[in-house]
């Protein structure tokens, strides 16, 4: 089972000034986690399925948590949601969509396909501040974890 102390985040994100930002977010905010960067759905995939470079699972960790963002190369946000949901363990896994798009299409589908919680991403770095550290409130602390992590 896994403790509400240090927790890994798994952010999947292509822009390299927003990964910037978060983990300067997270940092500023004294948050302990352990954020996990890949920058494609391919390669989240192969992440959470512990495949490749990623064989090693004390190095990269199955998250506690999952930012994903929907406009990724190679495979889409919505796409990697497909996927997980559709694995037996790693569908229990608190996924939080993070992105620009407020279209009423894409959050809909979101839903529809099993995320936990969708969030535009704020411009102003004290809202992105606000948000990581709710963010963190919610689902590293008070939030219940589920069954999945393997031993």
């Amino acid at each position: 089972m896994m403790s509400h102390g240090e927790c890994s985040i798994l952010l999947v994100e292509d822009d390299p000034n927003d990964i910037f930002l978060i983990e300067r977010a997270f940092r500023r905010a004294n948050l302990k986690h352990s954020i996990h960067v890949v920058k494609d759905g391919d390669e989240a995939v192969m992440y959470l399925e512990g495949q490749g470079c990623y064989i090693e699972r004390e190095n990269y960790p199955l998250p506690a948590l999952i930012l994903l963002d929907l406009k990724l190369p190679r495979r889409s946000g919505l796409e990697v949601l497909e996927w997980l949901k559709q694995q037996p363990l790693l569908k229990r896994i608190p996924v939080v969509v993070l992105t620009s798009s407020r279209e009423n299409i894409d959050i809909d589908r979101a839903y529809d396909m099993g995320v936990n919680s969708y969030l535009i991403k704020p411009v102003a770095f004290n809202a992105l501040l606000e948000m990581m550290q709710a963010l963190d409130s919610y689902w590293l602390q008070f939030n219940q974890y589920p069954s999945v992590y393997f031993s």
